[in-house]
């Protein structure tokens, strides 16, 4: 029976949960629109083709990680919030992994892309972590980006099955995540060192 109401936002939403079920590059607008319960061509009512609707996507999931990663790291600090903050990743990957990975694809098309505010804000949580390790200012952006990588690359491989040693993942988790904690730590330091030991 087709859907009543029918509006962008609805579109964008049943489009993400099927990116997420069976993989960004398996997602159409025939499967879509079956999703729906609607005809194909009443779809682009709402998004322009697969490209609008996948941009689309990575919005919300951008947006979505920026939220998962401030609410996850509320009230904490430094390694506490280091810790909050990878594994709130970690669960937004292995439970959205259709939607983070139009994230990641997605480019943006101009100054008035709504992707720029979503990217600041999964950026910006990421970046309110790194506060609590005194970093110098030049040094901020290297940090971020390598944290970023890292749990990004963390979760992907073990999203898409890539840990086959028999180890526990969880643990690997906790040592890489101590590992990017005293490194950060460690950089702290070097740009502010104790004066009684000059």
């Amino acid at each position: 029976m087709p859907r009543a109401g029918l509006a962008p936002a609805a579109v964008v939403e049943a489009a993400a949960d099927l990116a997420d079920e069976v993989g960004l590059d398996a997602l159409s607008m025939g499967l879509l629109a079956e999703r729906l319960g609607v005809r194909t061509p009443s779809l682009y009512n709402h998004v322009d083709n697969l490209g609008d609707l996948t941009h689309r996507i990575a919005v919300q999931a951008m947006h979505e990680l920026g939220d998962a990663i401030r609410d996850a790291t509320q009230g904490r600090a430094h390694t506490e919030a280091l810790r909050a903050a990878a594994a709130a990743m970690r669960t937004f990957v292995k439970e959205h992994p259709g939607r983070y990975d139009a994230g990641n694809r997605a480019r943006t098309t101009g100054p008035d892309d709504p992707l720029l505010a979503a990217a600041d804000r999964f950026l910006g949580s990421l970046s309110a972590v790194l506060r609590g390790y005194r970093l110098e200012p030049a040094d901020e952006i290297h940090a971020l980006r390598a944290l970023r990588s890292v749990l990004h690359g963390f979760a992907t491989v073990e999203e898409s099955g890539g840990f086959m040693i028999d180890a526990d993942v969880d643990d690997s988790f906790t040592w890489l995540v101590d590992l990017l904690d005293r490194g950060l730590m460690s950089a702290g330091r070097a740009g502010h060192p104790d004066p009684g030991t000059r």
